[in-house]
């Protein structure tokens, strides 16, 4: 049986559109691609130092950014070191030396695995970040300061929460001097 030209066009259309359709992924593609170099370049704006819920850092106007280097924890209980306890406060508080030397010890342990890679460095010494609760006595403080200036760790920078810009210093409290 012959077939009409109008029947073999309505046949051909008929298989044409039996066909499934595809999918293009290359917009899709494109739109993630964006998306990622645009979350890369801004994730780079927030730095946020590790935290730990028994430390309350004091406050500051303090308009330099936190680097990333070591950071030794200072909580009324512990000292820890990148997250790990090295110390207990309470025998430091109670000793009459001027260095901790289970921090000192962790601290030549880390100095040791990662080398000086030039020769400013050196001098200006290795970084670290003390983050110490705000009630963290001075003795304390200046106990671990020595001791990681005495382990080659002289680049102390001290952690502190940034007030809005709008707020006046002389609002802040005022530090004690904890002996």
């Amino acid at each position: 049986m012959k077939k009409s030209i109008h029947a073999k066009r309505m046949e051909r259309s008929h298989r044409r559109n039996k066909q499934q359709s595809k999918l293009n992924l290359v917009s899709l593609m494109d739109i993630f691609t964006i998306l990622v170099f645009f979350l890369l370049v801004n994730s780079s704006d927030v730095e946020v130092l590790q935290n730990n819920k028994d430390i309350t850092l004091p406050e500051s106007v303090a308009d330099k950014k936190p680097e990333d280097n070591l950071v030794v924890m200072v909580s009324q209980d512990d000292i820890l070191v990148g997250g790990r306890k090295v110390a207990s406060v309470a025998p430091i508080l109670a000793s009459k030396e001027s260095e901790i030397e289970a921090l000192k010890k962790e601290l030549d342990y880390l100095a040791s695995r990662k080398p000086y890679q030039t020769p400013e460095e050196k001098e200006k010494g290795r970084d670290v970040t003390i983050m110490g609760d705000q009630s963290t006595p001075y003795k304390l403080l200046k106990k671990i300061m020595t001791t990681c200036a005495k382990s080659d760790y002289r680049n102390i920078s001290l952690a502190v929460s940034r007030v809005p810009e709008d707020a006046d210093a002389a609002n802040l409290p005022q530090a004690g001097t904890g002996g």
